[in-house]
């Protein structure tokens, strides 16, 4: 008998992310990373995607104020090591998970999206549409 393939992360997963990324914005909080830049530019994990097999994470990061994301992501990166030790420290797993440091544009995208719906044109075009059909 064949399973249904699940879509989407197990809420194993999901758990797991959410702990990695608990730890990982304590660990960034504090200042636990020797890095000047780190300790400089404060840094939101926004969201965190384990791997079905839990081996590897996709950090998503944004850099607060949004100053100097590229070099944020650079010093996460070169710290990757240190990070993924201090979280496996923490955590009760069997393997200690990879980590991936990634720039979160989902509020770029947002703000990108709310500025068109706020256009004139599109507000009007909007309008429009409703009153088309009433």
């Amino acid at each position: 008998m064949k399973t249904a393939e699940t879509k989407g992360p197990t809420v194993r997963a999901l758990r797991v992310g959410e702990q990695v990324r608990h730890i990982l914005s304590q660990i960034l909080a504090r200042g636990d990373v020797h890095d000047d830049l780190l300790t400089k530019h404060p840094v939101s994990v926004t969201e965190v995607r384990m791997s079905s097999d839990l081996r590897h994470a996709t950090v998503f990061v944004k850099s607060l104020l949004g100053k100097e994301e590229e070099a944020v992501l650079k010093a996460l990166r070169t710290n990757t090591a240190w990070l993924q030790k201090s979280v496996a420290e923490k955590m009760t797993m069997k393997y200690a998970a990879k980590l991936k440091f990634l720039s979160d544009e989902s509020f770029d995208e947002a703000s990108h999206i709310d500025k068109l719906l706020r256009d004139p044109k599109v507000a009007r075009d909007l309008e429009g549409g409703e009153s088309d059909e009433g």
